[in-house]
């Protein structure tokens, strides 16, 4: 199992493929200020049609050009709901947008980055990243507005996917992941839990529990550390591309 992983990762987890994966638009900021903001938008969409996420986020940054920090740092939240008024992602709104961004600016005037809010409750003892997202979401979650389900929040048992993409795309660096956060160690990282990712889970036997849930999340998380302790979603991209790629598939694992 671990050559036959080795051998997707090596062959799939590469920039080329990036496209059309939300990650790319981390690509566009050097600056990890920029980064962590658009990763944070970027993977809160990150549901539904890739056609329209990529339209979505790229509607939003081209909002926050050039720079979506400096732009949560002048603007307000009443801007910022007058600026996205007319957004829709699904199930989301302009007011849901605007009030994770507040969430974002609440943060960054608190504690001056996305990572230093994460760093606070992040511990050597802990054996996950969840009790550092359980603080982190709820920092992100204004007080007087709510992002609806664009923030999950673990304490509620969510497998909390697109906020574990998050993590993955800030705190790993390779040929696709951009990295740039720091003080966080990659074997604390959990699985980002889709349809895709559930169903390799259960074919590897990594699960039983058919439920997508953190349960589910993390028993096959603990399947992936067993294989590589010190970077448990290594494989995750190169495995995702089973739901994507016409030539690859799921038997041949």
């Amino acid at each position: 199992m671990k050559r036959k992983l080795e051998n997707l990762y090596q062959r799939y987890n590469r920039d080329q493929y990036v496209h059309p994966d939300p990650v790319q638009f981390l690509y566009l900021y050097d600056d990890i200020k920029d980064r962590e903001i658009a990763g944070l938008i970027a993977s809160s969409l990150a549901y539904g049609r890739v056609v329209q996420i990529l339209k979505s986020v790229s509607y939003v940054l081209n909002e926050m050009t050039p720079s979506p920090y400096l732009f949560l740092k002048d603007e307000t939240h009443t801007s910022m709901r007058k600026t996205f008024k007319n957004f829709t992602h699904r199930f989301a709104r302009g007011d849901h947008l605007a009030a994770l961004l507040q969430g974002a600016k609440n943060v960054l005037d608190q504690y001056g980055s996305l990572n230093n809010c994460f760093l606070q409750a992040n511990s050597d003892d802990d054996g996950t990243v969840i009790p550092a997202l359980n603080f982190f979401s709820n920092a992100l979650t204004d007080k007087d507005s709510t992002p609806g389900h664009l923030i999950a929040l673990p304490q509620k048992g969510s497998a909390c996917k697109r906020m574990n993409l998050f993590l993955r795309w800030m705190v790993r660096k390779d040929n696709v992941d951009p990295g740039g956060w720091r003080g966080v160690a990659l074997s604390k990282l959990i699985i980002p839990l889709d349809t895709h990712m559930h169903k390799i889970g259960l074919k590897l036997g990594f699960t039983k529990n058919r439920q997508a849930n953190m349960r589910t999340a993390l028993e096959i998380t603990s399947g992936f550390r067993q294989i590589d302790p010190d970077d448990p979603v290594k494989y995750d991209f190169a495995l995702t591309r089973f739901g994507i790629r016409s030539d690859m598939h799921i038997d041949d694992l």
